[in-house]
């Protein structure tokens, strides 16, 4: 049970279960799920509550699953514009790029193309190198590349042919590119707080939960350096 709070709207709860999102609200297209979905994480304040041990669905759920990795997968793939596409030419050029096994797409969200993609990203390679095993056109290769680097998938060894200025500590933290837009910045906190909060760990030893709230709490700063402007 997932519940999320933002300022000035009422809680969201959400009924999550092996990455699915359950609800009976999810027509044929899971219309509503993606709206529920776009309006958290458009929610600059938002902050979550899970509660693990609870086993139970709304009625009807069981028949509409919703798979939260298909819409992550749509939703930042979206994000990709010809601007965004030419802005990650330049920070992955000369870059040797491959997976984090753990985090190996589904093979539900994967066709073809993104088959060959990975297959391709088996041993590091560099974009240039990735693009003919893949087979594809340029800009559908780069938007699986910055759905897999914004789920925190993508791997990067060496520097970038095409330097875009030297990250302060606090792009370092935040792992963007010193030229990264305040959107960028907000999704990449969101990301990391969600993934470091001490209440998606209930399970952990007290000394893990106390790292993640460390961890977190130095995302936190950087993210108000940069949001305040003292670095962007």
């Amino acid at each position: 049970m997932l519940t999320i709070r933002s300022r000035g709207s009422q809680p969201t709860l959400l009924v999550l279960c092996r990455g699915y999102l359950m609800t009976p609200d999810v027509d044929a297209l899971g219309r509503r799920a993606s709206l529920t979905l776009e309006r958290i994480a458009a929610a600059d304040d938002a902050t979550c509550t899970f509660d693990g041990g609870t086993a139970a669905y709304p009625p009807g759920a069981v028949q509409r699953q919703f798979s939260l990795a298909k819409w992550a997968r749509e939703h930042l793939e979206r994000q990709v514009d010809a601007t965004r596409a030419q802005r990650l030419v330049s920070e992955l050029a000369g870059v040797r790029l491959s997976l984090r096994a753990e985090l190996h797409p589904d093979p539900s969200i994967c066709d073809e193309v993104d088959q060959r993609i990975l297959t391709a990203m088996r041993v590091p390679r560099r974009l240039d190198q990735i693009w003919p095993l893949a087979r594809t056109p340029r800009f559908r290769l780069l938007t699986f590349l910055h759905f897999l680097r914004g789920v925190g998938a993508l791997e990067t060894d060496g520097v970038a042919a095409r330097p875009i200025g030297r990250p302060s500590a606090a792009h370092q933290l935040l792992g963007i590119a010193p030229d990264a837009d305040r959107d960028t910045v907000k999704r990449a906190y969101r990301r990391l707080a969600r993934a470091l909060h001490p209440d998606f760990h209930q399970q952990a030893s007290a000394e893990r939960r106390r790292n993640l709230e460390r961890k977190l709490a130095d995302v936190t700063c950087a993210y108000r350096e940069l949001m305040n402007g003292s670095v962007v």
